[in-house]
Order: C-alpha cells, then structure tokens, then sequence
C-alpha cells in the first residue's frame, strides 16, 4: 500500500491504504520515527497513530497482498 495526502491541505496527515484492521506504525524509521506500535481500527476502518498522526485506512487486499510503506505493516507473530 502507498501513503498519500488526500486531502488539499499539504498539513493534513498522511494517509496510508492497509489490508489488516490491525497495523503497525514506526513513523517511518531513522531519526524521525517513534517507537513501534500496533494499532487496531474501529468500525470506521481507519486509525490514526496518536505519534506521527498518521492514518491507516481499511482498503481491498491487492493482487500482490504486500505493503509498500515500511511503517505500514501486519504485527508480527511470536
């Protein structure tokens, strides 16, 4: 999935298109990340990230099923 602004306003948060309702959000690594978190969507289909105020939105897997965004990706399993 790919991040993107759709909105006008170039301040608005990014928007990130997901397959899972419970995603994984490190601000996008190095010096400007935060701490990794798992974030679980409401009945809305979105969440955003109480960080970097980014917004994961709930979309239809791809043919590829994978994640384009490092930040945007399933929890890992231990």
């Amino acid at each position: 999935m790919s991040p993107r602004n759709t909105s006008a306003d170039p301040h608005s948060p990014e928007e990130i298109r997901v397959t899972q309702s419970r995603v994984a959000c490190d601000g996008g690594g190095g010096v400007l990340g935060h701490p990794l978190v798992y974030l679980e969507m409401g009945e809305d289909k979105t969440v955003e990230c109480g960080y970097c105020d980014r917004r994961f939105r709930l979309v239809t897997r791809t043919s590829d099923g994978g994640y384009e965004d490092p930040s945007a990706r399933a929890p890992e399993h231990h």
